[in-house]
Order: structure tokens, then sequence, then C-alpha cells
């Protein structure tokens, strides 16, 4: 038999675990309906309008797509109103994480910088390529802790990471908070801004970084296509950063991660305005409705500024997450995230909602 080889780091690596399909709440429970508000989807869906596009595009999945999606590009920098030669799409935000490490940061030498109880991805995708991870604690009540984070940059901090919106808590940053941070990291360190969630900001222009790039030659923006635009099912992210990275990011890449139908998805959901409209009123009528009761109900609640809410239960989180389950409804227990108290539910339909604040006060009132 062989020797096993495998670099030190994969040996005590724990994988991404995400959270549990209807499918398999249905088989288990035995149920024939069940909602899902646990991985922070799009309630509408997808465009229909998308759904047509990606059916047109469909004798061509035999062709290999153009490399590196110019076209998509193009839409991309029109919308947001920077130059196409900073746009970089990938298979998902998650393939750009993980670029941005293998171009940037040097491993057995560099150190990436976040906090604590965030997206794992960060984590996961640094220790893979052999990077130091540097996680600093949250302020109180999980506030941000951008103060810490400066302080526990060195010389071979090649990155530091910060969701804003957050991820699991829809705490956000403000714009300024974010420049002061920028322009206070040594020369050579990056300023990555996830903001996956700032479609459901309000007002946007006081918290998104986008605006903000051209003044800036060390903070990379990363958005996505899964939430707001519901294409989560497709991969598709992109980011936003100095024309000298972008380059960089374009050479070291694999060819072809985007495939055909993502991208003909992308343009068409970038033109559809009529379904990003109404995603943000089903977000935002269905986020107060949720900040709203959840209180009510003797919850612990945090505000929000994405298209989630993080609470804490009266009863053991897990207890609470198990007879959720049991009545049909996913939601996302988050010891996952080290904070085994709370509790995640991202925004469904109207009649979503209040199935599952009508099984949560059953509950609770047990």
């Amino acid at each position: 038999m062989p020797r096993q080889k495998v670099r030190p780091e994969i040996l005590g690596f724990t994988p991404y675990v995400p959270g549990l399909s209807i499918e398999e709440i249905k088989a288990k429970y035995g149920l024939s309906t069940v909602i899902k508000l646990a991985s922070n989807e799009n309630p509408l869906g997808a465009s229909p309008v998308v759904q047509q596009a990606v059916a047109r595009a469909a004798g061509q999945v035999f062709r290999y797509p153009q490399n590196h999606t110019p076209r998509l590009c193009a839409a991309i920098a029109k919308s947001m109103g920077v130059p196409a030669e900073q746009v970089v799409v990938g298979n998902g935000s998650d393939e750009l994480i993980d670029l941005l490490l293998r171009v940037v940061a040097r491993p057995g030498e560099d150190n990436v910088v976040c906090y604590e109880h965030s997206f794992s991805i960060y984590g996961l995708t640094a220790r893979l390529c052999g990077v130091e991870y540097r996680e600093v604690p949250r302020g109180g009540d999980f506030r941000l802790p951008l103060e810490s984070l400066a302080e526990a940059v060195d010389h071979n901090t090649a990155l530091i990471f910060v969701t804003s919106p957050d991820n699991p808590t829809g705490l956000a940053a403000k714009a300024e908070e974010l420049m002061v941070l920028s322009g206070i990291l040594p020369e050579g360190t990056l300023l990555v801004v996830d903001e996956a969630y700032m479609d459901f900001t309000w007002p946007p222009e006081e918290y998104s970084m986008m605006n903000e790039l051209g003044a800036l030659g060390n903070v990379v923006v990363l958005r996505t296509f899964s939430k707001a635009y519901g294409l989560a099912g497709l991969r598709l992210g992109y980011g936003v950063m100095p024309e000298w990275l972008a380059e960089h990011m374009r050479r070291a890449r694999l060819p072809f991660t985007v495939n055909i139908l993502a991208e003909e998805a992308g343009l068409a959901a970038l033109e559809d305005d009529a379904f990003y409209s109404a995603t943000l009123e089903a977000v935002f009528n269905g986020r107060e409705q949720l900040l709203k009761r959840l209180p009510e109900l003797g919850c612990q609640v945090w505000p929000s500024q994405a298209n989630f809410v993080m609470f804490r239960p009266q009863r053991p989180a897990g207890v609470v997450c198990e007879e959720l389950l049991k009545r049909g409804v996913i939601v996302r227990h988050l010891k996952s995230f080290g904070l085994p108290d709370n509790i995640r539910v991202n925004v469904g339909t109207g009649p979503e909602n209040t199935a599952f604040l009508k099984a949560l006060e059953e509950i609770l009132n047990a």
C-alpha cells in the first residue's frame, strides 16, 4: 500500500459544513413541505428574465466560454461606475478570496487578519494556502473590531478581511470607518471588504466602499450574484480592485472558471431592475417583520443591514433549531460560527416569515 502523503496543513483540516438541504430534511423527518431560511438565499428565487436567458444559452454549453468573461466585466463596470480593467469575475466570490491569497500572500511568511465568528472561508482558504490566519476578538455586542484589526497588523500582513454587512450578525461598518482603516495600514497590506450583502443596506452610500475605490490604492471590494440576484446555484461573484492587482489575478487564475450559463445569467440579472427592486422590497419588509416580532417572543435580536437576522432565544438554540426542523423550517444554528447560543434566520417570502414566527412561538411557549 503506498504511503499517504499530504501537506501538514491538511492533516487537521476542518472542512466547510453547509446547511442541510430541503431534501435531507424531508427524508429525515418525513415531511412533504419544508421552508429553508438557513442559507441567505433570495426569497423570490431566480428572476424569470434570468431563467429565460439561461434557457436560450443552453444550446451553447458545448462551447468554451470566453476567458475572463469580458462582456460581464464591462456590464458590471457600467453598473458600478468603475473601470472595466478593475473588475475580475469569478466562480463565486469564494474563488476570488482563494485567488487573492494565492496572488498576494507568501506561504510560510505572510499572514492574513480577520475577526472571530466570521465567514469560515477566509480562514479555511488561508490555511489551505499555507498562510497564517489571525483572528482578533470582536467588540462588545459583536461590534466589528476595526481598531483591533489595525493593531493586529504587522509588516507581513498581506490581507485584512472585513465582511460588511457582517455574516452572521448583520452589522455593517460605515464607509468612512473603513476608509480610516485603509489609511493606517502598512504599505503592501490590502483591505478586502466583502460586500456580499451590501444590496440590503440603507442607505447604501453610507456603507459601500465601491464609490471610494478611485481614491484608495489598497482596497478590494468583493460582491456576489448569489443574494440579491438569486444566482447562488450558478456560482458567480466579482471583485473590484486596483488595476495592477486585477491584471495579476487574471494572469494567475485557471481558465474558464465562469461558465457560459452563469455569464448569461449575470448579464440578464444586471438588466432586470424590476426583479432587483422586488427583492429589496421583500427583504426590507420581511426584515422589519422579524426585527419587530422576535423581541416580542422574548428573543434577543441584533440590528441587521443584511437579508437575515441573528437572534438568541430564551431556550437553548440547538433545541430550538431541532424543533423547527421537525416542523419543516430550516434555520442556521450558529454553533459552526462559534456562537452556540445564537440562530441566524434569513428573510423569506411573507408566508414563509409568518410560518417561521408561528412555529417559533409554539416552541418557545411549549
